[in-house]
């Protein structure tokens, strides 16, 4: 019978990924990046993701983690970055704090003499 493994997470978004959880993600992945699907030895080392970013909403927890190469990941902050602030515009406008960019153009009423 299989063990069973209590599955990681982390008591605050600060706290760093034990090795053992490392491992356990790398061997899920298969010793992939989970973007491009190269393995480890094209590559000099891993970097451990979120796969729904912290900044937007994501938990530091195992089952939110996967490997990716550095290219990769450059590529998916970039992604998770523009998608921060498109939900930080949207969120501003929603409860009144941004400012409109220009008026709101109307016709101009006839006026009677």
């Amino acid at each position: 019978m299989p063990r069973s493994v209590v599955e990681w997470v982390g008591k605050n978004e600060d706290t760093p990924i034990p090795p053992r959880v490392k491992v356990r993600v790398i061997v899920l992945h298969n010793g992939q990046c989970h973007i491009c699907k190269r393995s480890s030895d094209r590559f000099v080392g891993y970097v451990f993701d979120h796969k729904v970013a912290l900044i937007n909403g994501g938990e530091n927890r195992e089952s939110n983690l996967q490997p990716l190469c550095k290219p990769c990941h450059a590529l998916k902050t970039g992604k998770d970055v523009a998608e921060k602030s498109k939900i930080a515009k949207i969120r501003k406008k929603h409860l009144g704090l941004a400012k409109p960019k220009r008026k709101i153009p109307s016709r101009p009423f006839n006026r009677r003499t």
